[in-house]
């Protein structure tokens, strides 16, 4: 019943198409009042905010069915349930290997689509930070009339994600401990970093590395690009090209095809309208291999 409500709400707010894109340019946005939001300059000798509790020594496999349900929530937005179709949060988070009670970085979180459902997967003995840059923040959330920074406030307060933290500040300058984290997401930006210089793309690879635990998790998904084209006028990279590049930093690399849609034309921009957001993208499980 709750679907059909959603659906129909849908209908009514003129979402029904696919609202499924991340806006470009992740080192970018615009400051908000939250008392769980930091800089990185507020953080004392680069350690996570004492908001974000320490990672459970317990960590248990994901509660899916409780997960189900949240994510069919009234609190919900109904946008971000609407992009569950093509993005599969709980069979992605299931394949990458979440886990209740892990430690999260979502990097460059944006309107908070994967925010709110990682911090109902990580539960009460969990911790999410969701890290944005000041301009990324002033950005248009999708199809929406709000702000990317007003989505995700939305979101934490209409969801009571008391286990998210807001950190505000470039990828470069994260100001947090190194293996202080048991699990990062990089959604549908890491061609943000390797079109304009595939050198950045690296260099953000080892910063995560560094950050995440023994046997710590990166998580990533991207619109997949075919060498040869333009792919960062199409806003695409080459699923090898993302291999390659893990493998560098020191990853362990796992791949699934849980995301592809063959029949997505890899020459065309993911903005095309004749795709409706719907593209095909890699996903990769990265492990930082364990001591």
């Amino acid at each position: 019943m709750r679907r059909l409500r959603a659906y129909v709400l849908a209908i009514c707010l003129g979402h029904v198409a696919s609202v499924d894109a991340q806006s470009p340019a992740p080192e970018q946005a615009q400051n908000v009042a939250n008392t769980g939001t930091y800089k990185s300059s507020d953080l004392p000798s680069n350690n996570i905010p004492d908001a974000c509790s320490p990672a459970s020594s317990s960590q248990h496999e994901l509660d899916t069915d409780a997960l189900s349900h949240a994510l069919i929530s009234p609190s919900r937005e109904v946008t971000d349930y609407l992009r569950d179709e093509t993005r599969k949060p709980i069979q992605t988070l299931t394949f990458l290997g979440l886990k209740r009670g892990m430690r999260v970085l979502d990097l460059y979180a944006a309107g908070g689509y994967y925010t709110f459902i990682l911090a109902k997967a990580v539960g009460e003995n969990g911790c999410v930070i969701a890290q944005n840059t000041q301009r990324g923040l002033a950005f248009i959330e999708d199809r929406q009339a709000i702000t990317q920074g007003e989505a995700l406030e939305t979101k934490i307060r209409a969801g009571n994600l008391t286990n998210v933290v807001q950190l505000i500040t470039p990828t470069t300058a994260l100001g947090l401990a190194p293996e202080s984290l048991d699990f990062i997401l990089l959604t549908l930006t890491l061609h943000d970093y390797a079109n304009p210089n595939p050198e950045r793309a690296k260099a953000l690879l080892a910063t995560l590395y560094s950050l995440l635990r023994s046997g710590g998790i990166l998580g990533v998904s991207d619109h997949i690009g075919d060498t040869g084209n333009n792919n960062s006028a199409l806003h695409r990279m080459p699923q090898e090209q993302a291999m390659a590049l893990a493998r560098e930093a020191g990853f362990e690399v796992t791949t699934s095809d849980l995301l592809n849609v063959h029949t997505d034309d890899h020459s065309r921009s993911i903005f095309d309208p004749r795709l409706a957001r719907n593209t095909d993208r890699f996903l990769l499980r990265l492990q930082k291999p364990e001591r």
